[in-house]
């Protein structure tokens, strides 16, 4: 985005009152709707505003008053009104150390995509709790990137693959990807029990329980989840399992896996507690053992295939190395 020098004149120590200002659309927003446009631009002001002023008519597109669902094309010009904003507060900025690790996990890097190994601990978000997270870090990181945004999610907890979008057309692609199944993500994880019934196809409705936002389970009338399990190793009490996932649903393994009597060890929501605090004295496993090891698709925007896969994190592959030292 190119801006026209613009003046932002403090009155006080709480608000800055901010001059109009013209914003040219760049190929990164092409096609991006005008308040989706002006979010990203005004991330301080409530979404009331955005839409007051748009219904007022104060934000032009080339002159021409825009309606909230208007796409923006590239070159167009668009009119920020004048407005009164609060003073912006200092994000904290991600660690240097965090910004050297995030340069050394990206995977894979074209035109169109990032390929990153999210380190487990890492939320790909910043939120409650979280004053930054993967997004915000790689945005630090590079600072002259026109536009990166995340095109999934993965837990908190989980580490492995996770893809970034360079361009608005990359991410509305994968977007679709994603909801017409046609990105294969697979995952290992290890499992309390041995399992003995080989490839088992998964299928059920998963709702968020009520009042408590970041954690589902098994319902009917819920969202269709569906999955494919291959145990790949089996060890005393526990098995290591490969995960292929057929639909993206919050907390989809593990709930599964918790449903099934084979709960993810490490998992603080739905696993073992007395067991994952064994575990982390006898075999170091001290997080959630998921891990996105295995990713394949075709991007319909460049025709090109992208086939990526990566070992176990370190301290996961340690946990394997101490369980079998104890067989």
């Amino acid at each position: 985005m190119t801006d026209k020098p613009h003046r932002a004149e403090q009155s006080s120590p709480s608000v800055i009152k901010q001059s109009v200002r013209f914003v040219t659309v760049t190929e990164a927003h092409q096609g991006q709707r005008i308040d989706n446009f002006l979010m990203r631009e005004l991330k301080h002001v409530p979404r009331s505003y955005i839409y007051r002023i748009l219904r007022k008519g104060e934000v032009r597109v080339d002159k021409k008053r825009a309606k909230p669902t208007r796409k923006l094309q590239a070159g167009e010009s668009v009119r920020i009104p004048p407005m009164v904003l609060p003073e912006k507060k200092q994000s904290k900025q991600a660690p240097q150390q965090l910004l050297e690790q995030l340069e050394q996990a990206v995977l894979l890097e074209d035109q169109d995509l990032i390929l990153i190994n999210k380190p487990a601990g890492l939320a790909v978000h910043g939120g409650t709790g979280s004053p930054y997270g993967l997004i915000e870090a790689f945005r630090q990181l590079r600072p002259t990137l026109p536009f990166v945004e995340l095109a999934h999610r993965l837990d908190k907890d989980t580490s492995g693959i996770v893809l970034l979008a360079k361009n608005r057309k990359a991410l509305l692609s994968l977007h679709d990807l994603f909801k017409s199944g046609k990105i294969d993500k697979y995952y290992q994880t290890l499992v309390y029990g041995q399992w003995k019934s080989g490839r088992q196809h998964v299928c059920n409705t998963l709702v968020r329980e009520r009042g408590r936002q970041q954690k589902v389970q098994v319902q009917a009338g819920g969202k269709i989840a569906e999955s494919i399990f291959y145990p790949k190793k089996k060890f005393k009490q526990m098995t290591l399992m490969e995960v292929k996932l057929l639909t993206g649903r919050m907390h989809q393994i593990r709930t599964q896996l918790a449903e099934l009597d084979f709960p993810v060890l490490g998992d603080t929501q739905y696993g073992n507690f007395a067991l994952n605090r064994e575990l982390k004295k006898s075999i170091g496993l001290k997080r959630l053992f998921l891990h996105a090891f295995k990713i394949h698709f075709k991007l319909p925007l460049s025709g090109k295939t992208y086939q990526q896969e990566i070992p176990l994190a370190e301290d996961l592959q340690q946990v394997i190395t101490n369980l079998k030292a104890v067989k």
